[in-house]
């Protein structure tokens, strides 16, 4: 059987975000890297592909899958036995509701932030907008207050053990602490022990640590 492919971008957040839940269920990979920057993705090759010229996308023997949730819900679908996705059908809602509110209460605020956030962090050329910024961390940080009220009745968001709706949450929820301090910044507030808990846990774990210097293939774990 072949490799799984993954075309993306090394340093690309959605592109790491399947990575990581590839290395969390020890999946090899080939990264197949799109220049994005000359654009690439945007090219008749590509969109044959992937219509909306976005990365990531996988080829799995021949399947071809795009769009970043719906790879890891498929990736995780055929490992059932890594509770990524529970298969209890209470468990299952849970996860469902879960992985909802990061789609639609975390997603959008975080992304927009932490993207420009991270463009300059690594000091490109691209435009910023200071106030775009502060008014995605502001409403972020209203959201998070819900989050500590979950997360202060139970280990992770969708209960005692990890899902794909705890891992949807890299990287933004990463891009967004580069606002402040290691020690102080919005996933580690001292009024949200909960959350600084969670996400200290999440960015700990092997997966994602894997790829801080990019993703890169991994055919061996």
């Amino acid at each position: 059987m072949a490799i799984l492919k993954l075309y993306g971008g090394k340093q690309a957040s959605c592109t790491r975000r399947v990575a990581t839940v590839l290395h969390e269920l020890n999946v090899p990979f080939e990264l197949v890297e799109i220049d994005v920057m000359n654009g690439a993705h945007k090219k008749p090759e590509y969109l044959k592909f992937q219509p909306f010229g976005q990365i990531p996308y996988i080829d799995d023997d021949g399947f071809i899958l795009y769009e970043t949730r719906a790879i890891c819900r498929y990736i995780a679908a055929k490992h059932p036995k890594s509770g990524l996705i529970p298969t209890d059908p209470k468990s299952n809602a849970l996860f469902e509701q879960a992985a909802s509110v990061e789609l639609t209460n975390f997603d959008p605020s975080a992304s927009k932030a932490g993207l420009q956030l991270w463009i300059k962090k690594m000091g490109y050329t691209y435009p910023t907008d200071d106030k775009v910024i502060a008014d995605h961390l502001e409403t972020l940080e209203k959201k998070l207050d819900a989050y500590e009220a979950i997360l202060s009745k139970q280990r992770y968001v969708a209960g005692e053990t990890i899902t794909l709706a705890d891992i949807f949450h890299l990287p933004y929820g990463v891009y967004v602490t580069y606002d402040g301090s290691e020690s102080d910044n919005i996933m580690n507030r001292a009024s949200r022990p909960n959350v600084a808990r969670w996400y200290k846990e999440l960015v700990s774990r092997p997966s994602w640590l894997a790829y801080l210097d990019g993703v890169k293939t991994t055919t061996a774990y």
